[in-house]
């Protein structure tokens, strides 16, 4: 069985230190990168492009509202032509600086609180994964498994991948536990490791209450600002090569070719 490990990256900010970008471009297998609206910048950019092509890391665009005072995680009300363009400008900053490196952005997963609000709002979704269909329709849509936002990429028949998030809680709804609440991170790399083992070999979210909900899972993501994030990514990796599963970047799993 294949599996993903994928991390967001490139995330420098005044909220931020992304010191452990190139470790954990060693150990990962894609990277969905700060565009510089939420955090980093031309800068970051290309530096985590460039080590990522050393690492033969896909690479993705990690879109987000235009809010680096809170880092992306801000909820804002936009038309759909600025969602549109949001998802859009950002795909092309990133682009341009790959374009540099003879490389391609391959997938595309949007930040924070427009994931966040996309994953309840199917208009909101619908908006997102048009954006990203006519960006280019071989494009790989990395989106939270069993949210609204894998339900409008279907519609459209996009290339999906469904991912899960190693270092996060789970609602019994299928929604991330707010960062607002004191439960809702995983910071010891053992507890991740066993969460998410349990979650890819069973193809089901593991809710915090202990129920388990059904789901298509393809890729594990590792958040890049957390503080154990490094810690966690080693764990995981691991373990996942240690019970059989074959860890590859999104644009060379078998489901994709």
């Amino acid at each position: 069985m294949e599996i993903n490990i994928n991390c967001d990256l490139g995330e420098k900010s005044k909220l931020h230190n992304n010191e452990n970008d190139p470790f954990l471009l060693g150990i990962v297998n894609s990277a969905s990168i700060a565009c510089g609206y939420h955090a980093g910048d031309e800068e970051t950019m290309d530096q985590v492009v460039k080590i990522s092509k050393e690492n033969n890391v896909s690479i993705g665009a990690h879109p987000s509202f235009n809010d680096p005072e809170n880092f992306g995680r801000k909820r804002m009300n936009l038309s759909s032509s600025e969602i549109r363009k949001l998802i859009i400008d950002q795909y092309e900053i990133l682009q341009r600086i790959a374009f540099n490196h003879n490389e391609n952005v391959t997938h595309v997963k949007p930040h924070g609180a427009l994931n966040n609000m996309a994953c309840e709002d199917i208009e909101l979704a619908t908006t997102i994964a048009k954006a990203v269909h006519d960006i280019d329709k071989s494009m790989i849509y990395l989106v939270p498994t069993g949210s609204k936002m894998e339900i409008a990429a279907k519609k459209l028949n996009m290339r999906i991948a469904c991912e899960i998030f190693a270092d996060r809680n789970y609602e019994d709804d299928g929604n991330l536990v707010s960062r607002s609440k004191k439960n809702a991170l995983i910071i010891d790399p053992e507890i991740a490791k066993k969460h998410v083992l349990s979650m890819v070999k069973n193809q089901a979210i593991n809710c915090l209450s202990g129920k388990q909900i059904p789901c298509e899972i393809d890729s594990v993501c590792i958040h890049g600002d957390n503080k154990s994030s490094l810690d966690t990514a080693k764990s995981i990796k691991l373990n996942l090569e240690q019970n059989g599963l074959m860890l590859k970047p999104l644009n060379k799993m078998e489901k994709f070719k």
